[in-house]
């Protein structure tokens, strides 16, 4: 997909939009003996349980008629250790995606070459009523009639829907742009195996809540009829794992540090094994297609994979940082 640097692409988008002128944790006693840097949490050193030994013996994914089997490149179940690390307690978010770009020059999610997240309060009172009329009606799709609206009053509307904008976790990356932000703040991505034990906890639960499906306690396929499809990070505090993290099922898929790669000791062969690079996501995105809404897919131990570049309205990620 073709990239290039913020200036342009915010021209781009203003030209487009006609705006342009002409011109805390169940673990919480142990984050003492590391304290964790603002906006993550403490997931202690030692073993926990990673992977699992399902079969799918309803053969429900030829059912649903997907090509991808379900659990086995989730074998061999096994424990495994690891010291301790901080993991982001949300998403990373819109806001937060923001400063990184302006203050790097870096390149834009697409969807925001389309919205006006970066048109400053300058840029919009340099914009004639009308077309400013146009983009909160026909861009924003704002359910409001524009049409007799001041301009500060359209202006005041859009920062407003930028507001709102501000809380979502921020999706479209790539994972070389997640990448570049992680080290930008001074952390990394997780790895699949510090993902997968901040969401299942040390003993290997089935879901970040608990044991048992309960579509409540995510955001998966707009069940909850989120107007963006995604919701605000930590909307869902009661789907939160052990460690006290939000969103590890549903709302955003996450990319983490790792290639697709099958387990040690594992009898599973794919031919998405060869095809590199690949990386894993997890967690499960808001959906938008029927499976989506199957608790299969939101599970602590499912893997998925995508091409390094790929970028989707349910694709973000979050940070770990070791401790210092």
């Amino acid at each position: 997909m073709l990239k290039t640097r913020v200036q342009f692409w915010v021209a781009l988008a203003f030209i487009s939009a006609g705006i342009f002128p002409a011109c805390q944790n169940v673990f919480a006693a142990s984050a003492g003996k590391s304290h964790p840097p603002p906006g993550m949490l403490l997931i202690p050193g030692g073993e926990f349980i990673m992977g699992s030994n399902k079969t799918d013996k309803a053969n429900k994914a030829k059912e649903f008629g997907l090509s991808k089997p379900w659990y086995l490149d989730e074998h061999p179940q096994r424990k495994i250790r690891l010291p301790d690390f901080f993991m982001d307690t949300y998403e990373v978010t819109n806001a937060q995606y923001r400063e990184f770009v302006i203050k790097t020059n870096y390149w834009l999610p697409t969807q925001w070459e389309k919205n006006g997240y970066l048109l400053t309060r300058e840029i919009l009172e340099s914009a004639d009523v009308a077309k400013l009329r146009s983009f909160v009606t026909e861009t924003l799709q704002l359910d409001l009639d524009a049409r007799t609206l001041s301009k500060e009053a359209l202006i005041t509307t859009i920062e407003k829907r930028q507001t709102v904008l501000d809380h979502y976790p921020v999706t479209g990356v790539t994972w070389p742009n997640a990448r570049d932000y992680c080290a930008w703040v001074k952390k990394r991505l997780p790895t699949e195996a510090e993902w997968e034990k901040a969401a299942r906890g040390p003993h290997g639960q089935e879901f970040p809540w608990g044991s048992d499906w309960n579509p409540a306690k995510l955001n998966a396929a707009s069940a909850d009829n989120w107007g963006d499809g995604v919701s605000p990070v930590g909307a869902y505090p009661q789907g939160k794992s052990p460690y006290g993290i939000f969103d590890m099922a549903g709302n955003a898929m996450e990319w983490v540090q790792d290639d697709y790669q099958p387990y040690p000791g594992a009898t599973y062969k794919s031919a998405a094994f060869t095809k590199q690079p690949s990386k894993v996501v997890r967690g499960g995105g808001w959906g938008g297609i029927g499976h989506y809404v199957i608790g299969h897919f939101y599970r602590g131990a499912y893997r998925f994979y995508l091409a390094p570049h790929s970028a989707f309205s349910d694709l973000g990620f979050r940070c770990a940082q070791d401790p210092r």
